[in-house]
């Protein structure tokens, strides 16, 4: 099937296709992506397209297919956010003195602590994320930290090396 073909079997069977698919479909949107993604595969596979009415015929088939796949793939993302939603709404009880420090420090502190403490990041790849130079990312931790550290001493918090942050009173 050569283009001029492509494009007549196209123009005869669009309008068709897309009420299958708005008929079958929550969305417009869903509907377009469905018989756009019918035409790349009879694109794709345009030899195996059959010549005359039967090739209408042969789209409807392509389009039942597409319409599976995507419900299926509906069905997962549907899924798979019910759990995200799931774990996010965990209750999180973390009321320590180190997580009230934290939550009160500025968010540009806390996200440049949570980029080193929790993901990982070295000091270039903070920079490469936040669009600024190695030279400013060190600064703005090193003044993180020291913010951080005076806020934990206020809260009566001290940090014994390289262990968990404890009380004073612990300590009595």
């Amino acid at each position: 099937m050569d283009k001029e073909e492509f494009a007549a079997v196209y123009a005869t069977t669009y309008r068709a296709l897309l009420g299958y698919a708005l008929r079958r479909c929550d969305t417009p949107e869903d509907a377009a992506d469905v018989v756009a993604e019918t035409f790349v595969i009879a694109w794709r596979r345009a030899a195996d397209v059959p010549a005359g009415d039967e090739a209408r015929l042969w789209l409807y088939g392509v389009a039942r297919r597409v319409l599976a796949n995507h419900r299926r793939g509906l069905r997962r993302h549907a899924d798979k956010t019910a759990a995200l939603r799931a774990e996010l709404t965990a209750p999180v009880h973390d009321d320590s003195p180190v997580t009230e420090v934290f939550r009160a420090l500025p968010d540009r502190d806390r996200e440049l602590l949570t980029l080193v403490a929790w993901e990982g990041l070295s000091v270039p790849e903070i920079a490469a994320v936040l669009g600024c130079s190695r030279n400013a990312v060190s600064i703005r931790l090193h003044r993180a930290r020291k913010r951080f550290a005076r806020a934990l001493r206020a809260a009566g918090v001290d940090q014994p090396g390289p262990g968990r942050p404890v009380l004073r009173s612990e300590l009595a």
